[in-house]
Formats: C-alpha cells, sequence, structure tokens
C-alpha cells in the first residue's frame, strides 16, 4: 500500500505539487487505495445488487430514508454554512485563491471540505436504497458516475488542494444539495409528494451550479494565483462532462416524452422517494429492461 501511495504522489506531484501536510493522519486521506477499494465494492453492488434483488420483495425503508435524507441535509447546510463564513473571514478572492493566503479561515475550509469529501461516501447509499426498493431505472450512468467519480477526485482535492479556489464547488453543491435531499426526505412520506413542486429547479440550479463553477474556475486561468493550474484544468474538464450529462437528463426527464415517461415509471416506483433529481433517472439506464411491477401499498 505505501509503495502504491509513494508512486501515485510521485505521479501527481508533476502535476499538482507537494501533497499537502496539514491533512497528514486524518482518516482516509493518508493512502489512496481505501477510497479505490470503496469505489470498487461500490461498482460491484451496483452490478450484482440487482440481480441479487431480482426475485425478491422490494423494501420499503421509508422510516430509515426520512432520517438518512433528513441527515444529509442537516450535514449540507452545516458545511454550506461553516465554508461560506469561512471564506468571509478569510477575505477568499473570487477570482483566484491560494492553498496557504488565509491562515486560520484556510484550517477551516479544510476541515469542513474533510466533511464534504466523507459526505460522497455517505451518498453511496442513495444507490443502496434503489436497489433495495428495486428502482433501477433509477440508476443510470449519470448517477453512478456523478457518485462514484465524486469520491474519488475529492480525496485528491483534499491532498493536493484542501482550501484555497477549491471552496467554490463545494459550497454551491452543499447548497443544491440542502434543497435536493429535503425533497427527497419530505417525497419519502407519501401525504406530502402533493405539494412537492421544485424538483425541477433542483436540477436547473446544479446546471446553473456547473456553469458558474466553471466561470470561477476559468478566472483562475487568466488571473492565476498560487493555485495549480492542473487542478484548474481537470475541474473545468469535469464540469463540461456533467453539464453533458446533466442537460441529457433535463432533456429526458422534462420534454414531453420524457416527462411521459417519468411518469410511467413513478406509478410504478413510488414506494418511497419520488426521485427525478440528480441524474436519477433519464434515458442511460444501467437496468435497461426493468419489469413492471405492481405498486406498493405502504
Amino acid at each position: 500500500m505505501e509503495n502504491f501511495d509513494a508512486s501515485l504522489s510521485t505521479y501527481f506531484r508533476a502535476w499538482l505539487g507537494p501533497r499537502d501536510t496539514r491533512v497528514k493522519g486524518w482518516f482516509l486521506l493518508d493512502n489512496y487505495l481505501p477510497t479505490l477499494v470503496c469505489s470498487v465494492i461500490y461498482l460491484m453492488i451496483v452490478w450484482l445488487g440487482p440481480k441479487y434483488m431480482k426475485n425478491k420483495q422490494p423494501f420499503s425503508c421509508r422510516g430509515i430514508l426520512v432520517v438518512y435524507n433528513l441527515g444529509l441535509t442537516l450535514l449540507s447546510l452545516y458545511m454550506f454554512v461553516e465554508l461560506v463564513t469561512g471564506v468571509w473571514e478569510g477575505r477568499y478572492d473570487f477570482f483566484c485563491q491560494g492553498t496557504r493566503s488565509a491562515g486560520g479561515s484556510d484550517t477551516k475550509i479544510i476541515r469542513v471540505l474533510w466533511w464534504y469529501y466523507f459526505s460522497k461516501l455517505i451518498e453511496f447509499m442513495d444507490t443502496f436504497f434503489f436497489i433495495l426498493r428495486k428502482n433501477n431505472y433509477q440508476i443510470t450512468v449519470l448517477h453512478v458516475y456523478h457518485h462514484a467519480s465524486m469520491f474519488n477526485i475529492w480525496w485528491f482535492v483534499m491532498n493536493w488542494v484542501p482550501c484555497g479556489h477549491s471552496y467554490f464547488g463545494a459550497t454551491l453543491n452543499s447548497f443544491i444539495h440542502v434543497l435536493m435531499y429535503s425533497y427527497y426526505g419530505l417525497s419519502s412520506i407519501p401525504s406530502m409528494r402533493p405539494y412537492l413542486w421544485w424538483k425541477k429547479y433542483i436540477t436547473q440550479g446544479q446546471l446553473v451550479q456547473f456553469v458558474l463553477t466553471i466561470i470561477q474556475t476559468t478566472c483562475g486561468v487568466v488571473w492565476p494565483c498560487s493555485f495549480p493550474l492542473g487542478w484548474l484544468y481537470f475541474q473545468i474538464g469535469y464540469m463540461v462532462s456533467l453539464i453533458i450529462l446533466f442537460t441529457n437528463f433535463y432533456h429526458e426527464t422534462y420534454n414531453k416524452k420524457g416527462a411521459s415517461r417519468w411518469k410511467d415509471h413513478a406509478k410504478d416506483h413510488q414506494n418511497g422517494s419520488v426521485a427525478a433529481v440528480n441524474g436519477h433517472t433519464n434515458g442511460f439506464s444501467l437496468e435497461s429492461s426493468v419489469k413492471p411491477r405492481k405498486q406498493r401499498k405502504d
């Protein structure tokens, strides 16, 4: 494991500079292998889980879904508030902010961004709940790509650029997740579903988030500071990939054909969450032949 990590560090040092010693010894951050193993296990469950559940009754998971989504809503709210206050206290520069220029505020940002990284591991449960509830149509290419890649990307962020210009995307995403997971939590309660009207606007907010992140990241390229340019170029490319996938999701979900298809899915799958945000249902399902099943009456 140490040899693997040393080789990885050497490769990325040439691209992003030396690893940040401020996170040395932090949980899951010293070595990349645990993050990689968790991601491989996640992908194996995505592949094998629907096969295992094929001939089994779906689980409702209603009570635990309410608790889970409430917990992630509160965690996202905590991260958003702490990041905003940390950026304000450190007088962060919107155009470009180095990783060692704000003293104690940088330390605060690092602590919050570790929780942001760890939350990406927790969010693997989104997919596991879909599998347990046999909502396989929600396990899309976008959903799996977004969940698996974010956890890995943020391991590298935390080891090389754990503050400074990295704050912006995480701050916007935390705010979007407050809206998104509160929607999920409320949609787990059948009596609340008729009053949930904002799922379309959550997806629009996610697309705005990606565009704003590209703009802010591009500012760091045009007006550079001590923040590594290699990371900025990578982030722009990653945001472009998300815009392409989320735009396709939005088109498939909210145009006439997509809306009709979503309604058909919803009739068969309303057993815990009416989810059509964050890439959870579009035309690129990993489970392409989902047999219809009777609607649960719980």
